[in-house]
């Protein structure tokens, strides 16, 4: 299409039929999906969906939600550049750091690596290794900014583990997964990627990016509820980590109660040992549909711009931007300074004018999303000049 006032009708268009699927956008500027997002209709409805059937017909129905299961492993599987056999379905990001860190065959004198940024969650189960004589090597960095140097010099020949978060939760600093995965697998080790940040921010594709195991639950960028997330694990690599947690929904013989032989599934859904949190799981799934249907690369560039704006207008101001705006680490997390000011009394004074954003480590962090607008980010300026 070379028309511009074409395509520009277009890309109106679908930032239109966006935020008008994001209901709470017609009170709240929310520019904290870095924490918990609101929901959109189509999760809304699936949720509503499952509570009136559920209220109206028991478990008559259940097999139908089962399959919304599947339906979110497929349309996972489609956004992570995976097969769904590739997937399971859990409940949040801490659950699959867990699968990795007790799965793993760890031996006395092996080592793992993780910058001492992370989210507790993925720091806490690994520090839990310690006591099996497992090396924890916590890399010292500045906010959330990662060095890749830094940890080749960590790795070595006892290896068996690089854990780091995609995208850090302080500032936003976005890592090349592909680059951390190279430098574990020279070494023979895995990459374990948290990717809560980035899922549902940017393009993904776990083959080409060489991630050996991945955890995100949909609270965030996802647009989804709470309580349901999604698992990744490559192939080759399944028998090598112990499944947790078995139950009757591990084997292949699933719903056979008289069949008590322990036969693991021959893929990822061994990990989803017993029933599963199925309004979650279907409003996740109509997001994760909805995602699709937008396209991920639309979404990432709108999140994008964005940002890019939001830091240009708070440096504007005097605002002290933190966030590596660089191409190569930019994300959708903008956190920032506004000197002389408190950032909680400053979360408060905008949460007071339906304005919503967060507060880490001393900065706020403002967070939009593709449905976000440049009002949206006016109205959090307006509130910060006010106490300025």
């Amino acid at each position: 299409m070379n028309d511009p006032i074409q395509q520009s009708a277009i890309e109106t268009d679908w930032a239109v039929r966006m935020r008008q699927g994001m209901p709470s956008s017609d009170r709240w500027a929310y520019l904290d999906h870095a924490a918990v997002a609101p929901l959109p209709s189509v999760a809304a409805e699936a949720i509503n969906d499952w509570v009136a059937d559920a209220l109206a017909n028991g478990a008559t129905d259940w097999g139908h939600w089962r399959d919304r299961v599947e339906s979110l492993r497929c349309s996972a599987a489609k956004l992570l550049g995976a097969s769904s056999e590739q997937v399971a379905v859990i409940r949040n990001t801490t659950e699959g750091v867990g699968l990795v860190a007790e799965g793993l065959d760890w031996q006395a004198g092996d080592n793992l690596v993780v910058p001492e940024c992370e989210f507790p969650s993925n720091l806490y189960a690994w520090q839990h290794l310690k006591d099996r004589g497992v090396d924890v090597r916590v890399l010292p960095v500045h906010l959330d900014h990662v060095d890749y140097d830094q940890i080749e010099a960590a790795v070595d020949a006892r290896t068996r583990l690089v854990a780091i978060s995609w995208v850090g939760f302080r500032t936003g600093f976005r890592i090349d997964p592909t680059r951390v995965a190279r430098i574990a697998h020279h070494h023979d080790a895995w990459l374990f990627l948290d990717a809560i940040q980035g899922l549902g921010a940017f393009p993904i594709d776990v083959e080409a990016m060489e991630i050996d195991a991945l955890a995100a639950d949909g609270h965030k960028w996802l647009l989804g509820p709470e309580g349901a997330g999604v698992f990744y694990v490559r192939p080759a690599l399944l028998d090598q980590l112990r499944p947790l947690g078995l139950g009757w929904n591990s084997v292949r013989h699933a719903g056979d109660f008289t069949n008590t032989d322990l036969d693991l599934k021959p893929h990822a859904g061994r990990y989803e040992g017993g029933t599963y949190n199925m309004p979650g799981i279907a409003g996740l799934a109509a997001s994760v549909d909805w995602f699709n249907q937008l396209g991920i690369e639309r979404i990432s560039g709108q999140i994008l711009e964005l940002t890019t704006e939001l830091s240009e207008r708070l440096e504007s101001i005097g605002a002290e931007v933190a966030s590596d705006r660089s191409p190569d680490h930019c994300s959708g997390i903008v956190s920032f300074e506004l000197p002389g000011h408190s950032p909680r009394d400053l979360q408060r004074a905008c949460r007071d004018r339906d304005v919503v954003v967060n507060s880490r480590d001393g900065r706020l962090r403002a967070s939009p999303h593709a449905y976000s607008s440049s009002g949206d980010i006016d109205r959090l300026i307006d509130v910060l000049e006010g106490v300025a």
